[in-house]
């Protein structure tokens, strides 16, 4: 794992991983299976069959950015069309219907000739490999975490893009379908596809994950790094950068993994909703910071001074 920040590593002794550790499992308890209504997640659980779990998984995990309540109607809108068993329905659409199905879908810079992209790529995945799990598995090169793999999965799902539902013989640069799957390579924190690895990956010991993808250890799982639990990470020491990167994915994942090494993202749900939930402000606000679990780790809340924590909180309903 890389490095971590001097600044940061400053507060990681031994001691304060003890602590931080004993608060975060706190945490996870607190925020469990009960807070489904507020993740995309919930989609996923509506499923029995792991075909259409894991193909619910990529719809819903790729369109995991923007505002919560937008991506919770825009899942819906895509869901709706394909009944009980989307597997099966995904498996009979032609790109003509597909096309027409989707045509009035918007999700921020979505539109419907991605989604119906999208659609025909899982069907695409799942014949060839009889999963996507299989699929991704077929090219991960192994390693002590899933970096190679999450490159060679999107390079190889976008090698498989139909590029006539763009009305193109290659398909095109700016093809919505690519946002989709970004890769490490690029620098990018690859978010929702982390974000749905933990989904397939994870043991459902805590009632949130399904580990259907049995060939992948959670082990090697990556933070999914969105704008909450980037935000979060600095308060706890856990990095400095400002922003989400893969290199901040990977130093996160690395301070988490000294917390739990088989599995360092379980934590990952439970950050999320402090900020989901509004329970963690971009400003200091005494009446929730001073009820959070985390208080005494936190050194964005230690560090403030009297007067800066009477500040109202911001609105933190975006996710990255």
């Amino acid at each position: 794992m890389q490095a971590a920040h001097p600044g940061a590593g400053t507060l990681w002794t031994a001691e304060r991983r003890a602590d931080l550790g004993r608060r975060l499992d706190a945490l996870c308890l607190e925020y469990g299976a009960g807070t489904l209504s507020s993740d995309p997640l919930q989609f996923v659980h509506r499923y029995s069959d792991p075909l259409d779990r894991e193909a619910v998984g990529l719809i819903a995990a790729s369109l995991a950015y923007g505002r919560v309540g937008q991506i919770l109607k825009s899942v819906e809108a895509v869901l709706a069309p394909l009944g009980p068993r989307p597997s099966v329905a995904i498996a009979s659409l032609g790109r003509a219907e597909s096309l027409r199905i989707y045509a009035r879908f918007r999700h921020r810079f979505n539109d419907g000739r991605d989604i119906a992209c999208l659609l025909d790529l899982i069907h695409t995945m799942q014949r060839r490999e009889g999963t996507i799990g299989a699929f991704f598995v077929r090219g991960d090169p192994g390693g002590a975490t899933v970096e190679a793999a999450l490159a060679r999965f999107s390079e190889s799902a976008l090698a498989e893009a139909d590029a006539r539902f763009y009305g193109r013989s290659n398909l095109p640069k700016d093809a919505g379908v690519r946002f989709f799957f970004p890769s490490p390579r690029d620098g990018s924190a690859v978010k929702r596809l982390n974000l749905y690895l933990r989904w397939m990956v994870r043991r459902p010991d805590d009632g949130l994950d399904f580990g259907i993808w049995e060939g992948i250890s959670p082990a090697r799982l990556l933070i999914p790094l969105d704008t909450h639990v980037a935000r979060i990470a600095r308060h706890l020491a856990l990095t400095d950068a400002m922003q989400p990167s893969w290199a901040v994915v990977r130093e996160v994942t690395g301070r988490l993994s000294m917390l739990d090494p088989g599995d360092p993202v379980r934590y990952d749900y439970a950050l999320c909703r402090l900020g989901i939930l509004e329970r963690c402000p971009s400003r200091r606000e005494p009446a929730l910071c001073g009820a959070c679990l985390l208080r005494p780790a936190c050194r964005h809340w230690s560090a403030a001074p009297a007067r800066a924590r009477q500040d109202r909180p911001s609105a933190a309903d975006t996710v990255e």
